[in-house]
């Protein structure tokens, strides 16, 4: 059993949750993740892991609750306890000294840009990140990544906080300013979001890359659920992810994977 230390709602139906896990906090890396089950018998939900603390053995967990399973998860109090909490799983964060680089985040793929952008900001990268929602009750982490980020830019799609608009204008401007263009661009969130990103950032020549968010069971590349299209190849983003070259994603094979199993499988993406 995993003791859950806090459980807190940082925006409407998202939770930020800290769950004590020794191992899992001594070996997780950035962009990494862990398979959660509530109680024995429940659906395994795979949830990045936001943020850990070796020292104090937790990790810190962003769980958007919209279906079943993850509705159970962020109802166990602090003190409670979840059932299985396995990883880390997947492959953590490409880290590299570009100089610039631009993190986007939107909804709650900003809970997934947290840790890698703060580690790319650890290594010496100068970290611009863009976050956006649909109004500003959807707005989250926004102090916490302007502690390590040169600027944060906010949008939502009403002008409620920030820009009016979304996040690729503000990174349209970064990118057409040479004093501020990034060498690489980070962008998780919804998968128009990622794929506008991506588009935007190809005829510049900007590396891309994306964190994608299929349907996933197991966790260890056994089920193939989570097969996405690289480069023509297929790939498990369990296992070959869940980070890849935003310019050789086949997004349309993604987003029709992703609408397939819609009225059944609302809570078994990664969160």
């Amino acid at each position: 059993m995993f003791e859950v230390i806090r459980n807190e709602t940082l925006a409407p139906r998202l939770h930020r949750m800290v769950i004590r896990a020794p191992r899992v906090a001594a070996a997780r890396q950035a962009g990494q993740f862990v398979i959660v089950r509530a109680a024995v018998g429940e659906e395994r939900i795979p949830l990045t892991i936001g943020d850990a603390d070796p020292k104090a053995g937790t990790i810190s967990l962003f769980i958007q609750a919209i279906g079943a399973s993850t509705r159970r998860i962020v109802a166990v109090p602090a003190g409670g306890a979840l059932q299985d909490v396995a990883g880390p799983l997947g492959m953590a964060t490409e880290m590299e000294r570009w100089g610039r680089v631009a993190c986007v985040g939107g909804g709650v793929g900003t809970a997934v840009l947290y840790p890698m952008a703060k580690a790319l900001a650890q290594i010496g990268n100068e970290v611009t990140t863009i976050i956006g929602g649909r109004s500003a009750p959807y707005i989250i982490l926004a102090d916490e990544l302007a502690v390590f980020s040169a600027a944060v830019k906010i949008t939502t799609e009403d002008g409620s906080c920030g820009r009016q608009g979304f996040v690729t204008a503000e990174l349209a401007e970064l990118i057409a300013d040479p004093a501020r263009r990034p060498e690489a661009v980070f962008a998780v969130g919804p998968v128009p979001m990622m794929r506008a990103v991506a588009e935007l950032t190809r005829p510049a020549g900007i590396k891309t890359i994306v964190s994608l968010n299929p349907i996933m069971i197991d966790g260890t590349g056994m089920c193939g659920g989570c097969r996405v299209e690289v480069d023509g190849e297929s790939r498990f983003a369990c296992v070959d992810g869940p980070e890849f070259d935003g310019h050789l994603v086949n997004f349309a094979t993604l987003a029709d994977r992703l609408t397939m199993y819609q009225d059944h499988a609302a809570g078994c993406r990664l969160g």
